[in-house]
Order: structure tokens, then C-alpha cells, then sequence
């Protein structure tokens, strides 16, 4: 048999079993194209079926360093402590990423939980960085340059708890109580600044509140006459059932239905 068959056919041989080999990868990988990361081993069987004379220059370094996986998605790293019992079912959610969790977020949900309107307050959400505790001294609520908000409450918090060795409960009741007290002194400036302007000659225009107050009670006026008039045409039914005697609408339907009024003759006087 000559020599140039016999690579042919080796050649041939070599490219089937490739070939069978890539398929029944990709059948199995769900049509996944794995043949690029075997790339070192299809190279060595065209070196051994002696189809290349000299192997590639990036050969030895793919041989010393193979790709680390046939997989891109790798599993994520499980940070919970398993509970000691095997799974004998795979799990459905292998691949998902765990929530990220930070201390702090447990502390802000408390907090606005308990103060709703809180987040009424218009505030920059660029003012915070998530690195409050790094550039701010929270062994005081109040910091220079910054307006007292909720995450005020949530950093004064955490600070004591990590410094001060006091519980959650403990922690929360000072920074609250210290939080109230402010709040009170920003509405007392804010108070005194209003009366002194108004002092001066300032004018200020109807509040929200004042306007909303004006628009419930014209509501409850508009309410209040429609309902004396209901209460007074309820009445006049109730006792015109008792007497026998039909109101003045009662009497106009009668009259348009067509009934005759007989009138009495007058009384003549006889001399």
C-alpha cells in the first residue's frame, strides 16, 4: 500500500473520529460548540496520524496551560452552610446568584417601617455613596454640611452597635430618640423664621394642608344641604303615609293622569 494512501486514509480516520467525537459532544452540551477548546487534542491526533509534519508554536504552552473549564458558567461559590443532608434531587436554581446583603439594609427597612413619611422628604440620592461610615463621624446623629435624614438614623445605628456593644433594640431607641429631638429643633427654627418674617411685612400663601382643608369642607357643605333635603323629603313621605294625605308631587300626578275634579256647588243664602 503505498505511503501517501495510507496518510490519506489516516488523515480521513483521524478527521471521522474528530468528527464523531465533536458531534456527540455538541449533542450532549445541548449544541454547545466545544471543537475550539479541544483544540489541543485534535492537534495531537493529527501529529500522531502524521497528517502535519511539524506541530503549531502554540502547542506546549496549550498543553501546559489547558482551559480551566468546558464550561463558561462556572457554579457561584456557596456562602450558606449546608445542613448536612445530601440532595438527591439537583437543585432548579444552581446557577443563580445569592441576593446581596449588606448589614444596613435590615436596620433602613425597620426604620421606615416605623416612619412612613420619612420617604416624603425630597432628598439627592447623589449625596450618598454607601460609604457614610468611612468620611462621616457617626458618634454624633448630626453632621456638618449634611441634612438630618433617615440614613442618618440607619449610620448613627450601626455605630453603636460596633462601638458601643448595645443590643439592636438599644441602639435603635437612642438614635431614634436623638433623631425626634432634632427633628423638634428644626421645626422650632423653622417656626420662629416664618413668625419673624411675617413680622416684617412677608406674606406667605395658603399650605397644602390649608387648601385641602378648604376643598373638604366646601365638599362637606355641598353634602350637607343635599342631605337636609333628602331627610326633609323622607319626612314628608313618612307622614303623608300615616295621614292618608299625598304630598304636592303626589297630588300633580294625579292630576295629569287625567282624573276630574268635581267641584261642589256653592251655597245659596235663602232670604
Amino acid at each position: 500500500m503505498p505511503v501517501g494512501y495510507r496518510k490519506e486514509r489516516a488523515c480521513r480516520g483521524a478527521a471521522s473520529f474528530e468528527m464523531r467525537i465533536t458531534l456527540r459532544f455538541s449533542a450532549s452540551m445541548r449544541g454547545l460548540n466545544l471543537k475550539p477548546s479541544r483544540v489541543y487534542q485534535t492537534a495531537s491526533a493529527l501529529l500522531e496520524s502524521q497528517s502535519i509534519s511539524q506541530a503549531p508554536p502554540w502547542y506546549k504552552t496549550i498543553g501546559s496551560v489547558p482551559p480551566s473549564e468546558i464550561l463558561t458558567r462556572t457554579q457561584p461559590v456557596q456562602h450558606r452552610e449546608s445542613n448536612g443532608r445530601p440532595r438527591t434531587k439537583k437543585a432548579s436554581k444552581l446557577f443563580k446568584p445569592q441576593a446581596i446583603v449588606y448589614e444596613e439594609d435590615r436596620i433602613r427597612e425597620e426604620f421606615f417601617r416605623d416612619h412612613p413619611w420619612e420617604l416624603a422628604r425630597p432628598r439627592i440620592v447623589l449625596e450618598n455613596d454607601g460609604r457614610d461610615g468611612q468620611r462621616c463621624d457617626w458618634s454624633r446623629i448630626s453632621q456638618p454640611g449634611r441634612p438630618l435624614t433617615g440614613e442618618s438614623v440607619v449610620q448613627r445605628q450601626l455605630w453603636l452597635m460596633h462601638n458601643q456593644q448595645m443590643s439592636n433594640n438599644e441602639a435603635y431607641d437612642k438614635a431614634r430618640k436623638e433623631f425626634y429631638a432634632l427633628r423638634q429643633e428644626e421645626e422650632i427654627e423653622r417656626r420662629i423664621a416664618k413668625e419673624e418674617a411675617e413680622y416684617v411685612g412677608a406674606y406667605f400663601h395658603k399650605g397644602a394642608l390649608e387648601v385641602g382643608m378648604e376643598l373638604e369642607d366646601k365638599s362637606f357643605e355641598e353634602w350637607k344641604a343635599w342631605a337636609t333635603k333628602e331627610i326633609e323629603a323622607a319626612n314628608l313621605q313618612r307622614q303623608g303615609a300615616y295621614t292618608g294625605v299625598g304630598t304636592e308631587s303626589e297630588d300633580v300626578a294625579l292630576l295629569d293622569e287625567g282624573d276630574e275634579v268635581v267641584e261642589e256647588p256653592a251655597a245659596t243664602v235663602v232670604a
